[in-house]
């Protein structure tokens, strides 16, 4: 960090750089924020959250009693001690609400006005934020587990939607209905994600613990099934072409897309090249995960390396994405934690859980502190060395003389 400092301030060193030096170091820092809450507002457990890509403001939570809510994670309170409040709410028993749990919610990627929810009562339901009611209502014959839409894509508006059947649906936003279906599992799909690179690109993870790659402009299926043994002949005939020895009920891009990291009941997670699906055998140790529902876990961005957020119990485990080290344990909650989002903007993770709480986790600006004083002293004494230096070589070249003077 220090050489960065210096070579950013000498106009030689890649903002960037420096950017990403810094976001590593706020990431390592994280804990329960002493200053910072959410305001509890559910009352049940919390099953999904997510943070709108727009502002990076509004936080979006479904709830397993079917209530939907949004927070305010406004940043700009001149004081530390904020509590973000509720502003928009669909509780539990509402007409418009889910009659049953709330698998998944989502923001509508380029607009806040917009978002998705879906829930064990089969349903798919796209929402007008303004007037907090269903603009469209999908239902389907099935549970349903996960749904996801592009975050990138501004050539098409399909939400993937996955469940207790073997099958994929698209749902196309603009007509509010099923275009086709992607069929080539054996099993539940727990969980579906499009690629943060490819706008047609998308990744799901079943009950056949199989992790398949879709180009949802092909007729012909899959593309692509990631292999746990990168094809090595010596695997056994049961576990060739799969990503997991268990059910796949996780599974997350990482921000640049080129990475994907997978969790299932194998007890593991795995990470992959997306590019030719390799396995890159990183071993982060067992996992406990015996779930039957989609694990929301969340992976940092645009760090050095990357760091992995997933739920243990009532903690959340943090581990480094290249080599597997676990670095930390995050506690708060006192029950089971079901979801997680990281703030790219402020290097913060929001959790939802059983216990109905969601818990900010932030940098400790204390430890930010005695860190910055740190570099400041090493900055101020290098540059002490340096002036000592200088004023020392021109001593000595002073210190001559001439005869004919």
């Amino acid at each position: 960090m220090l050489q960065l400092l210096n070579d950013r301030e000498s106009g030689v060193g890649d903002p960037r750089s420096l950017l990403k030096a810094h976001r590593t170091a706020r990431s390592h820092l994280i804990e329960l924020s002493k200053y910072r809450d959410v305001q509890q507002n559910h009352t049940a457990g919390i099953n999904s959250l997510q943070l709108d890509q727009v502002e990076r403001r509004y936080l979006l939570s479904g709830g397993a009693d079917g209530q939907i809510s949004i927070f305010d994670i406004d940043h700009t309170s001149p004081t530390p001690e904020k509590t973000y409040k509720s502003i928009k709410n669909v509780k539990r028993g509402h007409r418009f609400a889910h009659t049953k749990s709330v698998s998944r919610v989502s923001w509508y990627p380029i607009d806040t006005g917009m978002f998705v929810t879906s829930g064990t009562d089969k349903c798919l339901k796209i929402w007008d934020t303004n007037q907090m009611k269903p603009a469209e209502k999908l239902d389907l014959d099935w549970l349903i587990y996960s749904h996801d839409m592009s975050p990138t894509s501004v050539l098409h508006s399909l939400v993937a939607v996955s469940g207790q059947h073997s099958k994929i649906v698209l749902v196309d936003l603009r007509t509010g209905s099923k275009t086709h279906t992607l069929k080539g599992h054996n099993g539940r799909v727990y969980c579906v994600r499009w690629s943060p690179k490819d706008d047609f690109i998308l990744a799901s993870g079943s009950e056949d613990n199989r992790v398949m790659f879709w180009d949802v402009r092909k007729s012909k299926g899959h593309i692509m099934v990631l292999d746990q043994h990168n094809g090595d002949s010596s695997a056994t005939p049961q576990s060739v072409n799969t990503a997991h020895s268990g059910h796949v009920n996780g599974l997350e891009f990482t921000a640049d897309g080129l990475h994907l990291v997978t969790t299932g009941t194998d007890h593991r997670l795995r990470l992959w090249e997306t590019g030719g699906g390799k396995n890159l055998l990183v071993n982060y140790g067992k996992i406990q995960n015996d779930s039957k529902k989609c694990i929301q876990f969340a992976i940092s961005e645009f760090c050095d390396p990357d760091l992995i957020y997933i739920p243990q119990n009532a903690d959340i485990e943090v581990f480094n994405m290249i080599s597997g080290e676990h670095v930390q344990t995050l506690t708060g909650h006192f029950n089971q934690v079901n979801c997680l989002v990281y703030n790219g903007d402020y290097q913060e993770l929001y959790s939802g859980a059983n216990d109905r709480n969601i818990l900010v986790f932030s940098p400790n600006t204390e430890m930010e502190a005695v860190y910055k004083d740190h570099v400041d002293s090493m900055r101020k004494a290098q540059s002490g060395r340096a002036v000592s230096g200088y004023v020392k070589r021109i001593g000595t070249a002073d210190a001559w003389s001439s005869d004919e003077d």
